[in-house]
């Protein structure tokens, strides 16, 4: 497994070892031996979570502040962009963002720390499975969500029009979350 450390500290693109014939491709999903190698500071992951979404739907930008949850992201069918904004008060890269395309062709996870918003938006026309690990438990009386098309972001998402359910639609703007975040770290 090969880690690669993106411009935002602590984001990681993991890119598994894969086992390529005619057939197509065999790969491990997860190590802990490995995972524990790469990232000795972290607890460990206590729940996988899965989504389907359809073409064009946008999930997030999401983010929880306590517990703070960290997780473990990867495309198992079809293909996203994947996005994560700093929220981390103190950081040299605060309120920036990073994306990375995610497909099941080629398998990758990328880590999104605590601190993090995160969320997706389905490229492939005919959709797109996610899953994730966290090391918190969702916890809704302190989830939050960062609008997806915020100005100040300034997020260069695939689509201008995208699927997205009402509570991200009415998400904060990340000046009102600079003014009163709700978590440092």
């Amino acid at each position: 497994m090969e880690v690669v450390q993106t411009h935002l500290n602590g984001v990681c693109l993991i890119i598994p070892r894969c086992f390529l014939d005619l057939r197509g491709f065999f790969t491990e999903r997860f190590r802990v031996d490995l995972w524990q190698q790469h990232f000795p500071e972290h607890g460990g992951f206590i729940q996988d979570n899965y989504s389907w979404s359809k073409a064009k739907v946008l999930r997030g930008l999401h983010y929880q502040a306590e517990p703070v949850q960290g997780k473990l992201v990867t495309c198992v069918a079809g293909s996203i962009l994947d996005v994560v904004v700093d929220l981390r008060k103190g950081s040299q890269t605060y309120g920036e963002y990073d994306a990375f395309s995610l497909s099941a062709e080629k398998p990758q996870w990328l880590w999104v720390p605590p601190g993090f918003a995160h969320g997706f938006f389905v490229t492939s026309d005919s959709g797109a499975g996610v899953a994730y690990k966290v090391d918190s438990l969702y916890n809704p009386k302190t989830e939050g969500s960062l609008r997806w098309n915020d100005p100040t972001l300034n997020i260069d998402w695939p689509d201008k029009n995208p699927i997205l359910n009402e509570k991200d639609k009415l998400a904060d703007l990340f000046l009102d979350y600079d003014k009163n975040p709700r978590f440092r770290t």
